[in-house]
């Protein structure tokens, strides 16, 4: 795709007042703004920067996914043997084979599992073993990025990723205590509940209060809570992906009134296994909704690697190869993991404008489109872009890192036109930059092209 000469003209006033409020020098921003319909740029300042875009890369890994994959494209996840069961016994290995789902959750294998006990399975006397040969190899250490390991948005990608590899814990102030309900749980894991319930006026920044303790076979709970709160949800990863799959496998599986006391393994299950049973996930023009709307890193990660068969290099190799088919050379692209949850990952805001335009012309054009937060309506946008005229006229990612801001999306302006937008912040202070995205914004909607 050819590009026209790029006008560099000022940023608009109440964009650069925005941005010396927060701080934010105009050699740190890069903002691109151009109608859906031409190549004519309306607005362009520092666009061939190659910018880190925190969560926008993931518009590279969706759109690519969608394209090349195709909308309806799902994984599956099966139980397999070595033979059929005899009389409701399994005498042998029971193999639990992934294909990188994104989103295999916990009420996703507890109907898996009920299937294979619809279909008479009840004891298995053999090991319960994960294949995760879909996917190569990973090196992932979840306290790498930041240090937070019981982060979610720090978990790595597993050809047999359960749940997210999350525990979800839902806090409930409850006579002067705080009880907790936790799903799902592993067998034999104990959540030990040392919360404390306070009076506390406001419930604030509840979840930075809290620590949590993963030790071997528990996890303990430790804080201040205030009641005030009400219930909460709070999101703990860090327990290890299989650990977690195998033992609620384990629970489940008593729950259902099946017997099993088999030890965990892992390798690739036998070339001439039989399936008993399997579970489909949802079409990946669905599941880019989760990755878009709400940022997902892990759903993000798993899908990069499955556009590589797997393989890291092969990703970046298969993605790159589908933007040059595209005529989209983008010389300046840096690939790591596709979700954005990186500090190597780079791109321009001029190359990610015509992304946007290329995704603008595509037959996916539906599907990524609707996968993008609403301005003030959902996903990341909820509670961000509600005054001048902007809520619910935009679909656009956010992207944030320490250090990094960024909004790329379209926007329907007052007249009725339609724009794509990009606008990259790489500052120390780009957790200030909300007013300067709002200002441009404003500034689109109200035609001022």
């Amino acid at each position: 795709m050819a590009q026209t000469a790029l006008a560099t003209g000022p940023l608009p006033a109440n964009v650069l007042q925005a941005l010396k409020a927060a701080g934010i020098p105009s050699q740190a921003v890069a903002v691109v703004a151009r109608p859906v319909d031409g190549e004519k740029v309306a607005l362009r300042h520092r666009g061939d920067a190659a910018m880190n875009p925190a969560s926008l890369m993931k518009l590279v890994t969706t759109f690519g996914a969608l394209e090349i994959l195709g909308p309806a494209h799902v994984w599956r996840t099966e139980i397999l043997a070595d033979s059929p069961p005899q009389n409701g016994v399994l005498g042998g290995d029971l193999y639990l084979r992934g294909s990188g789902d994104p989103k295999l959750t916990y009420d996703r294998l507890w109907l898996l599992m009920r299937e294979l006990r619809g279909r008479g399975v009840k004891e298995i006397r053999g090991d319960l073993v994960l294949d995760k040969s879909a996917f190569a190899l990973v090196d992932h250490d979840p306290a790498a990025f930041d240090g937070k390991s019981l982060r979610p948005y720090n978990v790595g990608p597993d050809a047999l990723l359960f749940n997210f590899a999350t525990l979800h814990l839902t806090l409930v102030p409850e006579n002067g205590t705080v009880r907790v309900l936790a799903e799902p749980l592993p067998a034999d894991f104990e959540v030990v509940n040392r919360l404390q319930a306070t009076d506390a006026k406001h419930c604030g920044e509840w979840r930075e209060r809290l620590e949590a303790k993963l030790l071997p076979g528990k996890v303990e709970l430790s804080g201040p809570f205030p009641r005030v709160c009400g219930e909460k949800r709070w999101h703990l990863a860090g327990l290890p992906n299989g650990l977690l799959l195998a033992g609620v496998f384990t629970r489940l599986w008593r729950e259902l009134g099946g017997e099993f006391a088999g030890q965990l393994r892992e390798r690739p299950t036998p070339a001439n296994a039989i399936v008993l049973a399997s579970s489909e996930s949802p079409a990946l023009g669905e599941l880019v909704r989760d990755i878009n709307k709400f940022s997902n890193n892990v759903m993000a990660r798993q899908l990069f690697l499955k556009v590589g068969a797997g393989e890291t290099a092969a990703a970046d190799r298969t993605l790159r190869s589908w933007l040059v088919q595209k005529g989209l050379d983008f010389p300046e692209l840096v690939l790591d993991n596709g979700s954005g949850l990186s500090r190597r990952e780079r791109i321009s805001a001029d190359n990610l404008a015509r992304l946007l335009a290329a995704a603008w012309a595509s037959p996916v054009m539906p599907e990524l489109m609707s996968s993008l937060p609403i301005a003030a309506i959902d996903g990341t946008t909820r509670k961000k872009f509600n005054g001048n005229g902007v809520a619910g006229q935009a679909h656009l990612k956010t992207g944030s890192l320490e250090g990094v801001r960024g909004i790329a999306g379209f926007l329907l302006d007052k007249n009725g036109r339609r724009h794509i937008v990009v606008f990259m912040v790489n500052h120390p202070s780009a957790g200030a930059a909300q007013p300067a995205f709002d200002a441009l914004l404003e500034w689109l909607w109200r035609g001022d092209v």
